[in-house]
């Protein structure tokens, strides 16, 4: 998918890009798929901000995406791609042998008409999801499963891949987008090929409303508030933080604080971190 930049007619355009939209070819989504999505701003169920800079934004359906791809065995067919508003990637709505349409996330080089199919069976091909232990090393794989049959939950936006490393014993090692090393049971699933959309990285959004119609507040910067609303507020003038390293506004080390847990469970799984360190 390409990018389109705009004719500068006011300021805000000059340096404004999107996307081109030339992967999709189905511009209505498929009503029985869809559910309204109930927006609260970031508060809990007492009413308090516990995430910030989330509010308003667009009017948008929920489309129910199929991350489990569990019915095998089964061809479907692909019907048209669609632009997901939820989501960086583009989704495929598909529909089996049997009727039974689905949304999957698009794969770079998926288009109308291509066929798909899930398990074992199913062929090393775009868009078929089969477990990893049916998959070749070395293939680049996206919408991968941690726990057999709850789904993807890893590499799932736009222009991602991981690439299967190794098979040994009751694992697979996965090299993921962010350079970890980690292992996966064999018997997860994980889809073939590339997410698409992977130009999306590359959109330069422009103007501050545009953020907003996403339903992203301003960001705020604690050197500029008052000290009782951030530890680094106060001060005449452009002044330093006044303390050892930054903090959250509640008082929290902030900016470089390594917040895992060192004794998580999952900790055995992962051959390398991100930064090249092995987990001790």
């Amino acid at each position: 998918m390409g990018i389109k930049t705009y004719n500068p007619y006011t300021p805000s355009r000059r340096n404004m890009t999107g996307s081109d939209f030339a992967e999709i070819t189905k511009t209505t989504p498929e009503k029985s798929l869809c559910t309204s999505l109930k927006k609260n701003a970031g508060r809990n169920n007492q009413g308090k901000i516990t995430v910030r800079h989330h509010g308003g934004g667009s009017r948008r359906k929920y489309r129910i995406i199929d991350f489990k791809r569990n019915k095998d065995g089964i061809p479907a067919t692909v019907i048209g791609i669609e632009y997901d508003p939820n989501r960086t990637a583009n989704i495929a709505l598909i529909c089996y042998a049997d009727g039974e349409k689905a949304y999957i996330l698009a794969p770079e080089g998926l288009t109308d008409g291509m066929k798909v199919m899930n398990g074992p069976e199913a062929e090393v091909r775009i868009g078929n999801c089969l477990p990893l232990s049916q998959i070749p090393v070395g293939t680049q794989v996206h919408n991968i499963e941690l726990y057999p049959g709850k789904g993807g939950q890893m590499v799932r936006s736009a222009g991602n891949s991981a690439q299967l490393m190794a098979k040994e014993g009751k694992y697979a090692t996965l090299r993921l987008p962010s350079g970890e090393m980690r292992m996966v049971p064999l018997v997860c699933r994980a889809t073939i090929g590339v997410v698409g959309n992977g130009d999306h990285n590359l959109i330069n959004i422009g103007k501050a409303g545009r953020k907003r119609h996403m339903g992203i507040r301003p960001t705020v910067r604690g050197s500029v508030m008052n000290p009782n609303d951030h530890p680094h507020g106060g001060g005449e003038g452009k002044t330093g933080i006044g303390r050892p390293g930054p903090s959250t506004p509640w008082g929290k080390p902030a900016l470089g604080l390594k917040t895992r847990k060192k004794k998580k469970a999952s900790n055995k799984l992962i051959v390398r971190r991100r930064d090249g360190r092995a987990i001790k």
